[in-house]
């Protein structure tokens, strides 16, 4: 194991997203964002990938350097955010979530601002048994019936 998680019981929450820019169109409006959230300590990213579907279905991994090849996303500030974590095997797992000629961004991270808190938990005798999201959509028409209900 890497030396940075050489002690787990301080180890945030790991979360992973895929991210899908139908037609491919990746504006990367979202990118000055996530650096802020690292400048500031709330997550560290373990790993960024990006995974492009065909028209014909076939999937292939991407390099940032594929990304900022027309001069429009500034992505050099990712190169290099790899564990390893993400194989081939998680690529095409990804890209079979994707529409045809759609491109993805697949992230793993650590929720720094989480570490001491899940830290204190673990201390406790406390153990994760249960995790999820819940969309933001899903949460919207919940609070939408309960609001039509009253």
């Amino acid at each position: 194991m890497s030396d940075e998680f050489e002690d787990v019981g301080e180890v945030g929450p790991i979360d992973y997203l895929v991210v899908e820019f139908p037609g491919n169109r990746m504006t990367g409006e979202g990118f000055p964002i996530l650096v802020d959230l690292v400048d500031r300590g709330l997550i560290r990213i373990l790993d960024l990938m990006f995974v492009k579907k065909d028209d014909d279905g076939s999937v292939t991994g991407m390099e940032i350097a594929d990304l900022t090849g027309d001069g429009r996303l500034d992505l050099a500030v990712f190169e290099g955010a790899s564990s390893g974590l993400l194989g081939q095997d998680d690529l095409e797992e990804a890209g079979a979530a994707l529409e045809p000629g759609s491109s993805a961004g697949i992230l793993i991270y650590e929720n720094l601002w989480a570490a001491p808190f899940a830290a204190a938990l673990r201390r406790g005798g406390g153990r994760m048994v249960a995790s999820g999201r819940i969309p933001v959509t899903d949460l919207v028409d919940a609070l939408e019936a309960i609001e039509a209900a009253h």
